[in-house]
């Protein structure tokens, strides 16, 4: 009773000469007494049917709904609802999100004749689309003939032989929507990438003609009465503009294979979804106009409207939906620097021995030059500038000197891995990917052992080596203490910090695969070898010889200047802001316990702290390296869309591994 109740109040406020915001707000709270309290789609569409009893024991109340109903097609723009709801106004990733972020932060208001805006006020959750979906096909037809207006006394009836308002809205919808398919396939961005088979078959061209096709033979339908469901004449011509709506999308994801082996942009992929989902559109506009039963058409392409509210209101979606080729872009450029950093034999694990090594000699003179900053006195900011500065020309010298950093592995291995996972469809592909599990993580406890094992050494050098030549170690007491507390076990910061650190190298390897794929993107290999102004300066065998060298060596370039800035800025940045969050790096970490303890002498080691530092040393490498790894892993597990069966899998068969052969993991064959 109380919802006849609130119907019989509701109908008592219907107006159509109320003012156009009035009569928008009517139609809402007219949906809100439909959707109730309860939030249960039978219960509404019974509501609804509620609705159209009492109009049809009405007809008063009948014909003052339907003048409303009149006056809302006539000051509403249907059309931009059915051909542009959901699309973006420009074909831009940023101009979308700028349009996303506005719609979040600025109310709507009802004061509109855009029915796209109305539609989202209006129908704008996931249970409209319920409810909507519930109606059947008698509830439907009843709908739609409560809705004309031929039969009204007092209202214009429709010019015989002539397409209704409804047929009007749908052959301008097609038309608005084909020329953006058009406007989109024209474009050079997408015209210079399509394959040469594409360009030569122009299949935008001849869509908008063959779309004057098929409104000629609707409209001759319509003028003979003749049910366009059943024409043949009608049918051919949509058959044909549907088979050229399917030429441009094949056109247009043609593109994909030129971004996959040039780059991808963000922005042009953007382009290419947008393009996709108006085919699509069209061919649902298609089935409303020429169908049987065009209102269950009309009801399947308002619940499609209503999800594409959702997701148009959404800045998560549109980051995930237009960045997943970036991300398997990232991951297959980090997977083919990550090959290198994988050992399969003993001679391999030498080898990797030796450059971890090398990295760790390496790092030694940058716990000097770290501590040598920290004895300027600089501001904080300063200092972090400065760090990261020092931090970025060590890991580069490492780079250019062919050696070993090991928390750079996870990052860059962790793509390769996830590349090898594309097929687990047998026990051997399984066994094959566990195998290389064990070749990983065995290389990354030979990186490990490299670097740990000779920072800690040339740092007590450089130390002994100091106090020969000045008289003092490298650290006075207050450091070595400062050290000393910093990396203590006991202290929960110091595992929280290493974990963060693995952030910042999984952050780093990001950066990593999108400088490289910006540098194949725009070409700039080629311009650095051929470039004019370049050649004429460097001369063209140097030029050769630069364009060579980034090209090899962009992506490492890019993650260890990256980790570097990132390694020294980021700490006082969040420090200024209230976040006390430091890093713990483990060969770092390693080379400044080796300077305190160098620097306390023989008998810092009966100190039960020096021994709490030691123990924390191997933890920090562990979360560094799994933190990482872990994130990057996870990434390029979506970037190839692997299924949580074949996770499963993965994870069942490493357990099994390390139960029956846990050496494996640890040393070579």
């Amino acid at each position: 009773m109380k919802s006849a109740s609130e119907l019989h109040a509701l109908l008592a406020r219907l107006d159509a000469n109320s003012p156009l915001a009035q009569r928008h707000l009517w139609l809402i709270d007219l949906l809100d007494w439909i959707r109730g309290s309860d939030r249960n789609a039978p219960a509404a569409v019974a509501r609804l049917v509620l609705l159209m009893d009492a109009l049809q024991a009405q007809p008063d109340l009948l014909a003052r709904f339907r003048a409303w109903w009149q006056r809302l097609g006539d000051t509403l723009d249907t059309t931009t609802l059915m051909a542009d709801y959901g699309f973006a106004p420009r074909s831009g990733f940023f101009s979308e999100f700028a349009d996303r972020m506005r719609l979040k932060l600025l109310p709507a208001t009802p004061e509109t004749a855009d029915a796209a805006e109305l539609f989202a006020l209006v129908l704008h959750g996931e249970f409209d689309r319920q409810w909507l979906a519930l109606l059947d096909e008698p509830q439907l037809q009843r709908l739609a003939l409560l809705l004309r207006q031929d039969s009204t006394p007092g209202l214009p009836a429709p010019a015989p032989n002539e397409p209704s308002p409804w047929q009007h809205v749908l052959l301008q919808a097609l038309t608005f929507c084909t020329s953006q398919v058009c406007a989109t396939g024209f474009s050079p961005e997408l015209r210079l990438r399509m394959n040469h088979p594409a360009q030569d078959q122009q299949p935008f061209h001849a869509l908008s003609t063959d779309l004057d096709a098929v409104n000629s033979a609707f409209l001759h339908c319509v003028a003979t009465a003749d049910a366009p469901a059943g024409n043949a004449a009608l049918h051919a011509a949509s058959h044909q503009f549907k088979e050229r709506l399917d030429a441009c999308r094949q056109a247009a994801s043609s593109v994909y294979t030129h971004l996959d082996e040039n780059g991808i942009s963000v922005g042009l992929v953007f382009r290419l979804r947008q393009l996709r989902q108006r085919v699509l559109r069209i061919r649902d506009l298609l089935d409303c106009l020429l169908t049987a039963q065009p209102a269950q058409h009309t009801r399947d392409l308002l619940c499609k409207l209503i999800t594409l509210q959702h997701e148009r209101s959404s800045i998560r979606e549109l980051i995930a939906s237009n960045s997943s080729l970036l991300a398997a872009k990232v991951a297959e450029r980090s997977a083919e620097t990550g090959e290198s950093y994988i050992t399969r034999n003993r001679a391999e694990y030498r080898g990797m021995l030796a450059k971890a090594a090398g990295g760790g000699a390496a790092t030694s003179l940058t716990t000097l030059l770290k501590f040598a900053l920290g004895g300027l006195g600089l501001a904080a900011f300063w200092g972090g500038v400065w760090a990261g500065a020092m931090y970025a020309a060590s890991f580069v010298f490492i780079q250019l000197m062919h050696w070993t950093l090991a928390t750079k592995q996870p990052a860059m291995t962790a793509p390769a891995m996830a590349a090898k996972v594309k097929d687990l469809s047998t026990l051997e592909a399984v066994e094959e990917f566990v195998d290389e599990v064990s070749h990983l993580v065995r290389s990354q406890v030979a990186a490990v052992l490299g670097n740990v094992g000779l920072v800690v050494p040339c740092v007590v050098l450089i130390s002994v080596l100091l106090m020969a030549v000045r008289g003092s170690p490298m650290l006075n007491t207050t450091q070595a203490w400062y050290v000393l507390e910093s990396l203590d076990l006991l202290r929960p910061s110091t595992l929280l910090f290493a974990g963060f650190t693995g952030v910042l190298l999984f952050a780093s390897s990001l950066i990593a695969g999108w400088a490289e794929n910006f540098f194949v993107l725009h070409r700039l290999h080629s311009a650095l070898r051929y470039n004019p102004r370049i050649t004429a300066v460097l001369g063209q065998p140097r030029a050769e010889r630069w364009a060579r060298f980034m090209r090899d060596n962009i992506s490492g370039l890019a993650s260890n200047i990256s980790l570097g800035f990132m390694l020294g800025l980021i700490p006082p940045v969040l420090g200024f802001i209230g976040l006390g969050l430091d890093v713990r790096h483990v060969t770092l970490s390693a080379g400044q316990l080796a300077a305190a303890v160098a620097s306390l002498g023989i008998e810092a080691w009966r100190l039960p702290q020096v021994w709490w530092c030691v123990a924390a040393i191997p933890l920090i490498g562990v979360l560094n390296l799994s933190v990482s790894f872990y994130l990057a892993f996870s990434l390029a597990l979506q970037a190839h869309n692997v299924s949580n069966i074949d996770r499963g899998r993965i994870r069942t068969a490493l357990w099994a591994r390390w139960r029956r052969y846990p050496r494996s993991f640890f040393l070579p064959p």
